[in-house]
């Protein structure tokens, strides 16, 4: 455990005391667990180091991420494709998530549950596959805005990964490209979309006021603990 939360623990220390604070909640129901913070923050990279020692620990892993959950180009799109307010208010489908994903696995629903249910990247829905969740199983969901007014009350346990903006670019530049053509229409996505819209995020949830565990991770192999339950 992390009896100290302005001290500077290794990366495995983190990772392993976050498995232990989640294997000592709520043992008997599902756990629904946010890995939130800015784009490139890393989110995707913990929830799945967090996953696997979970699972090699015994319990049981659901993994998702709110990019399954994206709303049609044309929602997304509809108020410019640079607006920052586009990407806060339309990116994401906040009912389908809530329910396929997050009713289902809540202490009232039946554990029959989907992870995902529309391709982005093809813009497309996703017909994915049904399941049940085990009675002990831990779902983690990784992604951004998952403390927004709309989810917060859904999570039993929320991280928030705190970088700074020009760090936020920075790995854009290095993971991006690919994805959007070149390092000029990554800055160009970043600066007029992504880190305004961020700002829109902050302003409107505080995301960080409200997270369980605060993580600083501007170095991610040397994560900062700003914050930590009891």
């Amino acid at each position: 455990m992390i009896d100290d939360p302005a001290s500077e623990p290794s990366r495995s220390r983190v990772v392993s005391s976050l498995a232990d604070l989640l294997l000592g909640a709520c043992p008997d129901r599902v756990l629904r667990v946010a890995i939130d913070g800015p784009d490139a923050a890393g989110k995707t990279t913990l929830a799945d180091e967090l996953a696997g020692t979970l699972t090699d620990r015994g319990r049981p892993v659901i993994r998702a991420s709110v990019d399954g959950f994206h709303q049609p180009q044309t929602t997304r799109r509809r108020r410019g494709s640079l607006s920052p307010e586009g990407y806060f208010l339309d990116a994401f489908d906040y009912t389908a998530i809530r329910r396929l994903l997050l009713d289902p696995l809540s202490l009232a629903g039946d554990r029959r549950y989907r992870t995902a249910a529309f391709d982005h990247l093809n813009d497309s829905p996703l017909d994915s596959p049904v399941r049940e969740a085990p009675s002990d199983a831990v779902l983690i969901v990784d992604g951004v805005f998952l403390l927004r007014d709309e989810l917060r009350g859904y999570w039993d346990l929320t991280v928030f990964l705190q970088i700074s903006p020009a760090e936020s670019l920075r790995r854009a530049l290095q993971r991006d490209v690919a994805l959007f053509g070149s390092p000029a229409a990554v800055r160009e996505r970043y600066k007029a979309r992504y880190l305004p819209g961020q700002q829109l995020y902050q302003a409107s949830a505080a995301p960080r006021d409200h997270a369980h565990v605060l993580i600083d991770h501007e170095l991610p192999e040397a994560p900062h603990v700003l914050r930590w339950p009891g």
